[in-house]
This record gives structure tokens, sequence and C-alpha cells, in this order.
């Protein structure tokens, strides 16, 4: 990876689709989530979120979700997405997703996906996973990524998944509130901890915990950022300039789309670069550091 040409680094991109016509939720939470972005696409496999970074001289941090604990849906295997993308080492870092309910048998997979197959760190959805991240059922699973030294990224706040469908799909907001984490970072103090999304409708308990940490980042995916709140901007611009990242959401919102938008934000000029890809590349390690 050729970090000094690189324009930018997209925390937040989803694998949708296997090499096997596998795809990462059923159908009817993919037309849900469609509606709600205002997107038509096909599910994208690793091969093509490469190509479309690639082309845009920018990399992606890529992952899965496993929700098959309330969907029932299989998930993509994150061996697979791990191994694909070391196909495309200038462009793409791999993460995994592992539900903590696995137990024992997560710890150990999660310790063979860093060690063996170079994952960079996991992605966690509570929503979807059906479980608040304070909850000591994850526990050795954060233990292990703490002693690995990779990030935990965390969906908080609305989610567009289950978004219109009758009873939301099961899937409950209540698990996202970006409060629990802080619970997370206390007893965690060496995991580096992403908070993925403006957190809405816990905005300000997101920016509290972010400012209150040093471990804690925010990434700004999931929403264009011509809908961040005030608060967002303003703590993004000063408190957090070196702890917020950009992240688009791809392919529910193309990175171009997002960073249009967020061109016409108020951001200071010295903290655009930070947010691009600075912070990234310190967070990632990518600098060697």
């Amino acid at each position: 990876m050729n970090i000094p040409d690189l324009v930018a680094i997209d925390m937040h991109v989803h694998i949708e689709a296997d090499g096997h016509g596998h795809t990462d939720m059923p159908e009817d939470f993919r037309e849900a989530a469609r509606k709600h972005f205002g997107t038509s696409h096909e599910p994208l496999n690793v091969d093509s979120v490469a190509a479309h970074y690639r082309e845009r001289n920018m990399a992606a941090v890529v992952f899965t979700v496993d929700h098959e604990s309330q969907t029932g849906h299989p998930p993509i295997s994150n061996r697979e997405i791990a191994t694909q993308a070391a196909a495309h080492p200038d462009v793409l870092i791999p993460f995994a997703s592992i539900n903590p309910a696995r137990g024992e048998d997560g710890v150990r997979e999660a310790k063979i996906l860093v060690e063996e197959f170079g994952v960079k760190g996991f992605k966690f959805h509570p929503n979807l996973q059906g479980f608040f991240p304070n909850d000591q059922v994850a526990y050795p699973l954060y233990e292990a990524m703490q002693e690995l030294g990779v990030p935990a990224l965390f969906h908080t706040g609305q989610s567009g998944i289950g978004s219109g469908m009758p009873g939301s799909g099961g899937i409950r907001l209540k698990y996202s509130n970006p409060i629990v984490l802080d619970d997370v970072a206390v007893d965690f103090p060496d995991l580096k901890i992403i908070m993925a999304h403006p957190s809405f409708p816990w905005q300000d308990e997101a920016l509290a915990v972010a400012a209150r940490h040093t471990n804690v980042y925010v990434d700004l995916s999931g929403w264009s950022p011509k809908y961040f709140p005030p608060q967002l901007v303003q703590y993004a611009n000063s408190l957090l300039r070196t702890k917020v990242l950009f992240g688009s959401d791809y392919p529910m919102i193309p990175p171009g789309r997002w960073i249009a938008d967020f061109e016409k934000l108020a951001i200071k000029p010295e903290v655009r670069p930070l947010i691009m890809r600075e912070n990234a590349i310190r967070l990632l390690g990518l600098d060697g550091a």
C-alpha cells in the first residue's frame, strides 16, 4: 500500500457477496436497506470493491457482519474475505466479524484470523447481533483483541438494516446506544474502539465517550455529511480532530457522494486531511508506528 499517494482511507466498507453468490443478508433485509439508502446496486464482492477504490486512489477497510443468531442468515466467511483482500494489498484492509455469543470458539477464531489471515480489526453490530457491547459475554473476545493489538469497530445509533420492515425485522435499536462503550473503554484501556456513524439519537453520548477516552474514535459513515448534527461538526473541528475518521458505508453510500457533501461542510482546512486519511493511518499503524 503506497500510503503517501492515497487520497483517503475509507474506514467503513461492506462486502456484500462472496465468490459463490452467497450474500451478506436475506433479500428482504437487503431490499429494505436499498430503500432506506436510496440505492439499487447488486451485491458487491471483494474484487468489485477493490476495483472501485483503486480507481479513486483510496484504501478501504472491508468486512461483513455475522448476524446469523438474529436473522438465521449464514455470514460470508471472514477467512474468504481476508484471503481475497490479500490479493489487493494496495487498496484493501480486512476486518472480520465474530458474534460474541460464540464464546471461546470465537476467541480462538479471532486469534487465527489475525495471526494467520492478516485481519487488522473486528466489526461488531450490536443491533444485528443482539447484544449490549458491555455484556460480559463479549469480554473474552475484547481481551483477545486487546492482546492482539487490533481495533474494535462498533455500529452505533440508528440502523438502516430492518428499517421500514414490519417490526423492523426484529432488529432493536437499544443495543447501539454508545454510552455503554464507556464501560468497554474503561475495562479495556488499551483496546482501540471505533464508534461507527453519527449516533442518532445519541450523538451527545457518543461525543462524550470519545472525548473522555484516549482509545475511542468516531467514524462518520452511514450518513451524508449534509445531515451531520452541528455538535458533531464542532467536535470534529476541535476536541476530536485527531480521532474522527472518514467512512462512507459503501456500497450503500458511495465514497464519491460522501466526499462531495463533506466538501460543503464547515470543516477547517487543516482538519480535513486528518479526517480523510491521517487519523486512520495512525490508528491502523500504517505509518509503521
